[in-house]
Formats: structure tokens, C-alpha cells, sequence
């Protein structure tokens, strides 16, 4: 991104491995921008860079030696004496050594430091240059963007509402090996707030009943029948990344028209990458409750498995914490509860990825990394994911929030049979998404419209009835603040008029308002006559708006 930090050249960093930032004591907060440059330094206790503690390797120290002495044996005199052939004794220095012995003592420390530096280097120079390396294999980037990752943000990047956040569509998928590799059962949406360093996930039934390119189908199936279509069912190798992209596109593009925001990135992982990257961190910890206890006997991967999870805090394995990501036939709500557990989980794994434990360790970073680099898929680039890292870590556990469409009193879906199968559908009825859109753009509120709060009066400016008020529910579904609804004085409008009476001050705001109403806003108001009160923004809709 344009406006990504940029690390001065004489700025020195420390506990950093490649651009992978550990939490530390110190006060300066990690940069965006990937830093290829390795440094190592000796801390106290001998160790070399961030080789420390039990996970870390162990210099081993070499025994100490003392330097021959210049003394010789006693020989024979010639006369049957002993006598000591040493030279003349110095004269006395007190508490100073020879100036000999300090320059080669000076020798053998500098060469010993610089020993371990290039040690150092040599070693974690290849783990996180291979870190790097393979990272660039998954977070290839592409022409998606979040203008929200930068900092002071400029409005005109903002496409429009929605845009104040990072939406992340995280998709799981069986993999090879599985029946229907291809089926997404997993659909999450990361969302994150930078501005009040917030976050938000939001599942997506599987079963949904969406429209995709003109057919109809359960949304877990867009994906695989888009790239499908590419192949023709055949594994062409040439062909694969094309098909690859005709599925991200499709699903990205389904999901936007059902939940009424925004995708940014998608981040593709397959069981077996989920299950080896929370084996890395070491398990995850969740505290359960009553209502995400479970005990199930599965079968996963041919062998039966006991699924046992009760009340409290419960420690997870890659293993466990699949069968507990999957599940669905022992609970009451089934799919719906295994998306609430999906987004325990998720949460649980941010927490143990961004501890110090994990990015304070380069060996962990390694093995995440060739964890993921042949079971996932993104369109994140290097440095978005490290600046994601900037952010995410400032987003403690608490202000991680659990969406879902079927949580009472918010329940906007419900399930239904078409052609046979089972499906999830709009309460609203198929295909009306509208109720749905309303709630997850104010869940998944845009940061900018929230943090400035602007108050907007909506006047009718043509003959058409009712259209200020359903142009302020509109407005309102994004997460606007209506103040008034009303009709204006005279009917004769033919442009809608966009007055911003704080004369740019709530910037943001006037950037998304103008976009949406396609008009420039103005400073002064054309007919004295209004009243709008304290309103931020006043609009005189037009025959333009019908």
C-alpha cells in the first residue's frame, strides 16, 4: 500500500526477524514494510539474536583454557643443581597485566565475538530468509486492496461504505484426499476496525441458498462449481490458477451480494494445514460454556474419534480442534452451532499466533510458514499480512466480537428443503437479503462513519412519495445517523443537493455521501427555508434519486 510506514534507514530494530515483529517490553511499535536486512546482537547471557529459552537454540559454550606458560621445565646445572631456566623476573605492575597479554586476550575476544555474529547470521539468516521466501509463495497479492491498512487514510481511496474496515473471507476446505475437496463448509469473515482497534467474525451458513452467475446452489458450493466450469473436470495443469480465480471471484462476489459488504482478501486453508498450524503454536485454549460443550463419536480420516468437550477451560490439539470445527450432528442447531464454535476457535488461534511465544520465536515462524505453504491459498501480499500483524496485535481478545444470522434475538435465517436438500434461507423469504445486509453492515459498522457520528437530515425534493424515507432506511443500514425525515418546502428538484454545513470537517463522511449520491457537496443552503436543526449534512433528494 502507498502509505505504508517506511523504516528510516538509520533506525535500528530490535527483536525482529525479518520483518516479523515479536511483542516486546520496548515501546517502538513494528513498521509495516518488510526489512530484508537480518540483525543479531549478543544480549546478556551469551545468546545470539532471538535464540533463546527452551525453544530456541543453545550456544554451546567451549571449555576454558589456560594459555601455556612461559616457564620450562627445571634442568640439571652443570654443577648436579637444579636450576630454573627462566627469564628475569619484570618488575612488579599491581593491578595491570603486561600489555602483550591485554592485546592477545583483545584477539581472542573479538575473534570469539565475531564468531557468533556470523553464526548467527548464517543461521538466522536461512531460517527467515526461507520463511521469506516460502511466505511469498502464499501471499502472492494481486490487485485487491484495503485502503484502510494505511494510516491517515485518504478519503478518495475509500471506495465507499464499508471501506473503513478490513474484510477478510476465510474459506476451509477439505482438500485432497477428502470427498469434494473443493467444497467451502467453512465460511468466516475477519473483519477488522482499525480505528477503534476492534474486530468482528462473522460465519456464514454453509447451507445458504444463494444465486451465483444465474444458478442456483448452496453457497459451500459456488466456489467448486465455478472452478469446475474452467476445467470441464478435468485436472489441467495449466489451467488450474485460471480456475483457481474464476472460484475466489465467484464466492467473493456471492458473499458480497448476500451479507451487503465489502471483501478485500481471501485466505483459503485446507484441514490438514489448519490442523499443523495449531499443532505449531502449540494447541489453543478456549473456555467453553454449556452452550459449546459437545461430546460426539466421529469418524475423521477413517479413524473414530471420541469428541468430548465439557464445560470450562479446555486445551485443544490440531486434531481436537478440527473435530470440534466440524462437527454439527450433535448439535441442536447444528450447522449454526458449529459456526459459533468455528469462531471460538479462530479467536483462540489469533491469540496464541500473536502471542510472543509465537512471533517472538524464528524457528515457530519457519514451521507456520511451511505449515501453510502448500495448504493454503491468498491474495494478501507480504506486507499487507505484516501490517495486518501491526494492527491485529493492538486488538486484545475482548474486542473480538461473534457474529452469526441465527443468534437470537438476531435470527435472520432459517432452514427450509428446495429440490430435496436441506437449505438455509432469508427469513425474509429466498432471496431477500435485504434484512441481512442491514444487520451485518451495522454489526461490521465502517469505522469512519462510526468514529466522526455525523447527523444527516433527508428532504424529499420531488413529487415522489416516500422517497425520503426509504432513502434514510438505506442510509441507515450502513450505519448513518438520520436525524430528520421530511419533505423539502418546494418539489422542483431536479439534481440531488449534498450540503455539508461543517465545511469538510467530517471528511470521510462527505467522501462516502458524495460518492453515493454522485454529486459534490456544497457549503451553503439553497432554500433558507429549511430548518435541518443540528444536522452535519443536509440532502435535497431529486428527480436524480428515483
Amino acid at each position: 500500500m502507498d502509505n505504508f510506514r517506511k523504516l528510516k534507514t538509520n533506525q535500528k530494530r530490535q527483536s525482529s526477524v525479518d520483518g516479523f515483529f515479536s511483542s516486546s517490553s520496548s515501546s517502538r511499535r513494528p513498521t509495516s514494510s518488510y526489512n530484508p536486512a537480518f540483525r543479531t546482537r549478543t544480549p546478556a547471557g551469551g545468546h545470539v539474536g532471538q535464540f533463546r529459552a527452551t525453544s530456541g537454540f543453545h550456544p554451546t559454550q567451549a571449555p576454558v583454557t589456560t594459555a601455556p606458560s612461559d616457564r620450562r621445565l627445571p634442568q640439571r646445572s652443570p654443577h648436579g643443581q637444579m636450576a630454573l631456566n627462566m627469564p628475569p623476573a619484570a618488575p612488579a605492575r599491581h593491578g595491570k597485566k603486561s600489555k602483550h597479554r591485554v592485546k592477545a586476550w583483545s584477539k581472542v575476544a573479538m575473534k570469539t565475538f565475531v564468531g557468533l555474529i556470523i553464526t548467527g547470521v548464517l543461521v538466522g539468516g536461512y531460517i527467515t530468509g526461507k520463511a521469506y521466501l516460502k511466505a511469498r509463495q502464499i501471499f502472492k497479492g494481486g490487485t485487491a486492496g484495503a485502503a484502510a491498512l494505511q494510516e491517515n487514510v485518504d478519503p478518495t481511496k475509500l471506495n465507499g461504505e464499508g471501506d473503513g474496515r478490513i474484510n477478510i473471507m476465510l474459506l476451509g476446505k477439505g482438500g485432497e484426499g477428502h470427498t469434494a475437496p473443493d467444497l467451502t463448509d467453512t465460511i468466516l469473515i475477519a473483519s477488522v476496525d482499525p480505528v477503534h482497534n476492534e474486530a468482528a467474525i462473522l460465519s456464514v451458513p454453509r447451507d445458504l441458498y444463494v444465486r451465483s452467475k444465474g444458478s442456483s446452489m448452496k453457497i459451500n458450493a459456488v466456489y467448486a462449481t465455478a472452478k469446475g466450469n474452467v476445467l470441464g473436470g478435468k485436472k489441467i495443469p495449466n489451467q488450474t490458477a485460471e480456475a483457481e480465480k474464476a472460484g475466489f471471484g465467484a464466492i467473493e462476489q456471492v458473499v458480497e451480494d448476500t451479507m451487503g459488504i465489502p471483501v478485500h482478501y481471501y485466505v483459503m486453508i485446507d484441514f490438514n494445514g489448519f490442523k499443523k498450524a495449531i499443532d505449531t503454536v502449540g494447541g489453543i485454549d478456549i473456555n467453553v460454556t454449556s452452550a459449546t460443550s459437545l461430546y460426539e463419536v466421529l469418524s475423521i480420516d477413517g479413524r473414530r474419534y471420541t469428541l468430548d468437550v465439557k464445560p470450562g477451560q479446555e486445551h485443544f490439539d490440531g486434531f481436537r480442534a478440527l473435530a470440534y470445527s466440524r462437527s454439527r450432528m450433535a448439535s441442536a442447531r447444528g450447522d449454526f452451532d458449529r459456526g459459533a464454535r468455528q469462531r471460538l476457535v479462530l479467536i483462540a488461534l489469533k491469540e496464541k499466533v500473536f502471542s510472543m511465544g509465537t512471533f517472538g520465536n524464528p524457528l515457530k515462524i519457519n514451521q507456520l510458514i511451511n505449515d501453510f505453504s502448500t495448504n493454503m491459498q491468498s491474495n494478501l501480499s507480504t506486507q499487507e499480512v505484516l501490517r495486518l500483524y501491526d494492527i491485529g496485535k493492538n486488538i486484545d481478545a475482548s474486542k473480538v466480537t461473534s457474529v452469526g444470522l441465527a443468534d437470537p434475538p438476531n435470527n435472520f435465517v432459517t432452514t427450509g428443503n428446495i429440490g430435496g436438500q436441506s437449505v438455509v434461507v432469508p427469513r425474509a423469504g429466498t432471496d431477500d437479503f435485504s434484512e441481512i445486509k442491514n444487520y451485518v453492515r451495522n454489526a461490521l459498522k465502517d469505522g469512519f462513519i462510526r468514529n466522526e457520528n455525523a447527523t444527516i437530515a433527508v428532504y424529499n425534493g420531488t413529487n415522489t412519495g416516500g422517497l425520503a424515507g426509504s432513502k434514510a432506511t438505506d442510509l441507515r443500514s450502513y450505519g448513518y445517523n438520520i436525524s430528520v425525515v421530511a419533505d423539502a418546502p418546494t418539489k422542483n428538484y431536479t439534481k440531488t443537493i449534498l450540503v455539508d454545513l461543517r465545511k469538510g470537517e467530517k471528511k470521510y463522511t462527505k467522501n462516502y455521501l458524495e460518492k453515493r449520491l454522485g454529486t459534490t457537496a456544497v457549503n451553503a443552503m439553497p432554500d433558507n427555508t429549511i430548518s435541518p436543526g443540528s444536522a452535519d449534512f443536509v440532502i435535497i433528494l431529486g428527480m436524480d434519486a428515483q
